[in-house]
């Protein structure tokens, strides 16, 4: 024995934790950053695509108005215009472009809140694309239209 008293060794620290593998709580953790970064990407990409799909809307609506200013073809224009409307209801109801007469004028003017279709510069659509001559008030049919499909567009593009 020493006379100063027994001889102590120094304290031995343990080596730091290694970075590899992480705690559960660190894979927990990128496991939520993937599925939240996953669902962000998918929901930008479905916006994409819908802002995409009404542009085409839109410009096929846009393409109609500049053959009608070129034209004086009031059928074919009222045709084009009916086809856009059918294909665009679909957003709405499968089963709209199916509907005929009075209860299609009837589906388009429950989307607007009026009767624009059914009593007003819409209901040409009716029987219009079938008649040889046809006077119609072209702006007022295309300002209808487009707000029609502005208004469907937006309200129920999130189904697209």
């Amino acid at each position: 024995m020493n006379p100063t008293g027994p001889e102590l060794r120094d304290i031995h620290v343990p080596a730091d934790p290694s970075w590899w593998p992480p705690a559960p709580g660190w894979w927990l953790l990128a496991a939520i950053v993937i599925a939240v970064l996953a669902w962000m990407i998918l929901r930008l990409r479905q916006r994409m695509q819908r802002r995409q799909w009404r542009q085409r809307v839109i410009a096929e609506l846009d393409r109609i108005a500049t053959d009608a200013s070129l034209r004086a073809d009031h059928t074919r224009l009222l045709g084009e215009l009916s086809q856009l409307l059918r294909r665009s209801a679909r957003l709405i109801d499968v089963a709209a472009p199916s509907l005929r007469g009075t209860t299609w004028l009837a589906f388009l003017d429950q989307q607007l809140g009026g009767d624009e279709f059914s009593r007003g510069a819409g209901r040409v659509l009716l029987d219009g694309p079938y008649q040889r001559h046809t006077s119609i008030d072209v702006d007022t049919l295309l300002a209808l239209v487009r707000r029609w499909l502005m208004r469907v567009l937006e309200d129920r593009g999130a189904h697209v």
